[in-house]
């Protein structure tokens, strides 16, 4: 995912401040990909890194780095002087390690540092780091929100408090930043970004909370504030009284844990690994066609009120728990889909296999009535087999023309559906069956033969029921479908492919008749 993610401090002495971030370089080298770790041991952090091609930047020399190859932290900009730096303000020490992890399969090194080395990307975070800790806030002043524009990036802030009990008002401001160039793409991986920010934010809270209650139980603060208050205090010695006096505690202090920037380096890597894995972008050649409209006019609206893009289905699991995080190796999410095995029941799998069970004569006036808009009524115990059937015959109509009732228990008109399966003991009602406005196929079991071919179905018959007769003459466009289903030389990815042209053909053909 082409993002930074950064955690941010509200420090009472200097501001809002840029605690930590995370970002993804992009290499193309192939001969490298597999170099030696130990050869980058000698090479600073900042002359490595800057030779990875980030998102945010332009072009250049990418070398792929080694495995979470310790380095020097990258420099401040003059404004930013280390020394001016207090301890709240600070995540890595001057000559304290950054961390990098790289996916040598992807090509893609994810580095974790103060601040970004690149002052264009420091510009974009740092803008948006002072923005989410003042003026751009929710409700309450925690939780998730959107800013942002094209010329300064687009920004998911998530806003939460630390219990600090040496801080005004116990508690310290901090908030975690997505920064993106791409609107769209940020807003659509908006409830997937949220859930695991909001993970590592609890994790953070709690820690911090168990260290909190610890402190009030040996020297209760607001006590201590409120007995030492006097009558004639000025502003400089309520300063003192609570606390300012003393140097600001680190997020490691906050909740007593040293390798917590270590397992925010795993825990931010892990979201752009996997934001990025389940979302991909198709490129579409050409216009759209019917079915590709049909798609975008039922896309999926999430709760948040952002429409789901094109996905690709992936293990969202939760980041994983920074207690949890001992080694430093990153588990990413596989990519496995989910689907009801019925490989074992008899069914249909394409309109080419339907042909060759029912036979020229039976699939020719079943094609026919689906061309010209009857009902297609499809009878049978087997619901998978019907319903296979039902899904074969669509492929012959535009995807707007169909209206599906996979398996129903009534007779439903043909104003409702026009592809209805029922249970067989379901009778169609008389003056339907007076018509000549649908056709039936009955699917009749009995004994099957053990050495029979199972693709063709053995122990079902089927009974066709054809309301009217066939003309001499059948529709150009069904007599074109029938020449590729039964053309050998097509494999069967052709003959979808083929099927799309031509009702592409033919719904252009209506528009212009119309």
């Amino acid at each position: 995912m082409n993002a930074i993610i950064s955690l941010c401090h509200f420090c009472e002495k200097h501001g809002p401040s840029v605690l930590f971030c995370t970002q993804a370089f992009h290499s193309h080298d192939p001969h490298n990909d597999k170099e030696d770790v130990s050869s980058k041991e000698g090479q600073s952090y900042y002359s490595r890194c800057r030779r990875l091609k980030s998102p945010f930047q332009g072009t250049g020399d990418q070398t792929p780095t080694g495995d979470l190859t310790p380095g020097t932290p990258t420099s401040l900009p003059a404004r930013f002087k280390s020394s001016d730096l207090c301890e709240a303000c600070r995540s890595l020490l001057p000559g304290q390690p950054g961390f990098i992890s790289n996916d040598h399969e992807a090509k893609v090194s994810y580095v974790s540092s103060q601040h970004p080395d690149h002052p264009e990307v420091f510009s974009l975070v740092r803008q948006a780091c002072v923005r989410s800790l003042s003026c751009e806030v929710c409700p309450g002043r925690e939780g998730p929100i959107f800013f942002g524009d094209d010329q300064r990036g687009h920004v998911l802030s998530h806003t939460f408090f630390i219990k600090d009990s040496q801080a005004r008002g116990f508690q310290r401001w901090y908030s975690i930043l997505v920064v993106m160039m791409d609107k769209v793409y940020l807003l659509n991986s908006w409830p997937f970004l949220v859930k695991h920010v909001r993970t590592v934010i609890d994790e953070l809270q709690a820690k911090a909370a168990k260290v909190y209650d610890t402190e009030q139980a040996k020297c209760p603060q607001r006590a201590h504030r409120l007995n030492n208050l006097s009558l004639n205090a000025t502003p400089l010695s309520f300063r003192l009284q609570r606390g300012a006096n003393k140097a600001a505690r680190s997020l490691i202090e906050l909740i007593n844990d040293k390798e917590v920037f270590k397992s925010l380096h795993l825990s931010f890597t892990w979201i752009l690994k996997a934001g990025g894995n389940r979302m991909t972008e198709r490129l579409l050649e050409g216009p759209p066609t019917e079915d590709s409209i049909i798609d975008l006019e039922s896309q999926e609206e999430t709760e948040e009120g952002f429409t789901l893009v094109v996905t690709k289905k992936v293990s969202t699991e939760s980041v994983p728990p920074i207690e949890e995080l001992q080694s430093l190796e990153i588990s990413l999410p596989t990519s496995e889909p989910s689907f009801e095995d019925n490989k074992h029941e008899p069914q249909i799998t394409n309109l080419r296999h339907l042909a060759k069970v029912l036979g020229g004569a039976r699939m020719h006036v079943l094609a026919y009535h689906v061309v010209i808009g009857n009902q297609v009524i499809v009878r049978g115990k087997n619901k998978i087999l019907v319903k296979s059937i039902i899904t074969a015959l669509k492929t012959l109509v535009p995807r707007g023309c169909c209206r599906t009732e996979p398996y129903s228990d009534t007779y439903l008109e043909s104003w409702k559906c026009n592809f209805l399966g029922l249970s067989p003991d379901i009778n169609i009602p008389n003056h339907i069956k007076n018509t000549e406005q649908y056709v039936m196929l009955d699917i009749l079991e009995h004994s099957q033969d053990k050495d029979s071919d199972l693709r063709m179905l053995p122990g079902y018959d089927f009974n066709l029921t054809a309301s009217s007769v066939l003309p001499e003459k059948v529709p150009t466009v069904l007599t074109k479908m029938e020449l590729a289903l039964s053309n050998e030389n097509f494999t069967d990815s052709v003959v979808d492919e083929c099927l799309t042209c031509l009702k592409e053909e033919w719904m252009k053909s209506v528009l212009c008749q119309q």
